[in-house]
């Protein structure tokens, strides 16, 4: 052991309450209605996936609650490796976190690709220069070029400081709910309910009867869908002055209820435009096609697209962010090197951590729009494990630390907390089964699991030094003070 104690890195404070919500709104909505709402259709139809999505809603607001409880608790940056760290140790922290962060970098790389697809919509001739083939899906050059200079930008933006990030998600994701709100009332006042019919069972499911199967697996992608709320937590330790911790809580509620909101007004709207069945049908961007080919109107699709694009920036903006707070939280921790954990001189980031993620997205865009379906599995079974943990922290720590300030105490947490953990297991044992109707696929999905957990194990050999450097109550002092 070291005789030097360890300093203990700090974050700039520049996140007012509107940046929060938007944080975690925007982080929550992205791309994927635009890209994948055929998929969902199809498995589910409109009124399935909606049920899907409204079940889902009501297990992230379970899980939202536990985080409504802890955030306050211990409002450090990497929330996640906070409670696991005060509910289970060392070795709890650092699986949650890695999944964790692993879970956001998926969202990062499904945006690298899907911001390609979006523009190629938008704009004629971008789909050109074919490279390769992944999962028999095509990656042009411009759609290659275009993620990675995204990539670089959000980086950059990130690099440079918080209250950058923050001012472009606010003004984002305001542009966002403007655009939003224009389409929807479209679809909603000028569409056809007839055109949800039948609104629960896809194109699959309907034969053998088998639409629970079509909602279940829907259901099991929701993590991904609705993980975002979470970014708060990671966050937390950079509030401004004056922001009161109770009120973390209550922008994570706010932010699921919202997010509900859009995915089933979307859902509906676009359903509504035009029968489903044709929809589907539609090779990329479905939701913009619906509104196109029901209206006779370009400019309607455009202004979903439009909205789509907004989504993606704001979405890749926060999961970034977020990622990269997880990983500084396990460096400063000294869980992994403890480099991720230093800040940038004058900006006050965790560069580090902010050139690993930008690697990985990077690397991530060379597999293309074929890799979307498993980033969204691998990245929501990454969640959904970091969700268990945030659940099980929670019961823990009622019975292990009763005496610990608790700003925002939600009411039969035990309860909460065991429903939550129930619904999040019960994910995860669907997606590993081989032969559930929501399984991972092979090779792809698995070769990313397996290249994450590869990693897992060479960062966490590779930080014994460091965690061996120090004892665990300077441990405890590195990740946990900040009261």
């Amino acid at each position: 052991m070291s005789n030097e104690i360890p300093s203990r890195p700090q974050l700039k404070r520049a996140i007012s309450g509107l940046g929060f919500l938007s944080l975690a709104f925007g982080s929550m909505i992205g791309v994927g209605w635009i890209t994948t709402l055929d998929t969902w259709f199809k498995d589910a139809g409109p009124g399935g996936a909606m049920i899907a999505f409204v079940a889902g809603g009501l297990l992230m607001l379970l899980i939202g609650l536990c985080y409504a409880e802890l955030t306050p608790m211990l409002p450090v940056t990497g929330g996640e490796v906070a409670y696991s760290y005060r509910a289970h140790g060392t070795g709890a922290a650092f699986l949650v976190g890695w999944f964790l962060a692993f879970g956001y970098l998926s969202i990062s790389a499904f945006e690298a690709v899907s911001v390609g697809m979006v523009l190629a919509y938008l704009v004629p001739g971008f789909n050109t220069w074919p490279l390769y083939q992944v999962q028999g899906s095509t990656l042009y050059l411009p759609h290659l070029l275009l993620g990675l200079g995204c990539t670089a930008l959000i980086m950059w933006i990130n690099y440079r400081g918080v209250a950058i990030a923050m001012r472009v998600q606010i003004i984002l994701t305001g542009l966002l709910l403007a655009c939003t709100l224009l389409f929807v009332l479209a679809g909603l006042l000028y569409g056809d309910v007839g055109n949800l019919k039948p609104a629960i069972g896809g194109l699959e499911r309907i034969a053998d009867g088998g639409t629970w199967k079509g909602i279940l697996v829907v259901f099991v992608t929701v993590p991904f869908w609705f993980v975002g709320f979470d970014t708060i937590p990671q966050a937390a330790e950079e509030r401004s002055e004056g922001q009161r911790v109770r009120r973390l809580g209550i922008y994570i509620l706010l932010s699921i209820v919202a997010a509900v909101l859009f995915y089933v007004l979307v859902m509906l709207a676009a359903g509504m435009a035009a029968p489903w069945q044709q929809t589907v049908k539609v090779a990329d961007l479905p939701t913009a096609s619906a509104f196109e080919s029901a209206f006779d109107s370009p400019l309607l699709a455009n202004l979903v697209l439009t909205a789509g694009l907004i989504g993606l920036l704001t979405s890749w903006n926060g999961f970034f962010l977020a990622g990269t707070r997880v990983l500084f939280a396990l460096g400063r921790g000294e869980i992994i090197d403890r480099r991720f954990g230093q800040t940038h001189p004058i900006f006050g980031t965790p560069k580090l951590a902010i050139l690993l993620s930008g690697l990985v997205t990077a690397l991530s865009a060379f597999l293309g729009r074929g890799a979307l379906l498993a980033f969204v599995d691998v990245g929501s079974l990454c969640i959904t494990v970091a969700f268990l943990g945030v659940a099980l922290s929670l019961v823990r720590l009622r019975k292990i630390a009763p005496e610990m300030n608790r700003p925002y105490r939600v009411r039969a947490g035990l309860l909460v907390a065991g429903l939550a953990a129930a619904g999040s297991f019960l994910i995860l044992v669907v997606q590993v089964l081989p032969h559930s109707p929501a399984h991972l696929d092979w090779p792809l999905d698995w070769s990313i699991l397996l290249a994450l957990c590869l990693c897992g194990i060479a960062f966490w050999t590779g930080g014994r030094r460091h965690r061996n450097a120090i004892t665990e109550s300077e441990r405890s002092r590195l990740i946990l003070s900040d009261q």
